[in-house]
């Protein structure tokens, strides 16, 4: 049995060093995420909600419409990417979150965004 709301969320993060200044406990990170219906039924992202936490424990929390200024409409199989950015004051964090989508039925229902580690290149092994 196929689940007709089914969202497939993917990210990949990577370290932007010049825009980075570490003495300033500045980190700059980018990511690429790609949402995919994988249900039966077309869907619209309506808003985001993102936690992103340092190594220190702090946590910032990101609501908003969309994602980079569009509510991506998605039917079945396809697929929609965009790449964001965090900036952090630590040299490792995580980031995790759900958008909120509507089904062509009506329904609302969250995708989940898997935690993913943003980390400067050898920080971890």
């Amino acid at each position: 049995m196929t689940e007709k709301n089914k969202i497939l969320v993917e990210a990949t993060p990577y370290f932007i060093a010049e825009q980075s200044a570490p003495e300033q406990d500045r980190y700059v990170f980018a990511y690429t995420v790609t949402i995919t219906n994988e249900g039966t039924v077309p869907a619209k992202l309506l808003n985001r909600h993102w936690l992103i936490t340092d190594s220190n424990g702090k946590i910032q929390e990101v609501r908003g419409d969309g994602v980079i200024g569009e509510q991506p409409y998605l039917k079945p199989g396809e697929m929609f990417r965009y790449t964001s950015g965090a900036i952090l004051e630590t040299p490792v964090g995580t980031m995790q979150g759900q958008y909120t989508m509507r089904s062509d039925e009506g329904d609302n229902f969250n995708a989940q965004i898997p935690k993913f580690t943003l980390s400067i290149p050898r920080t971890l092994h």
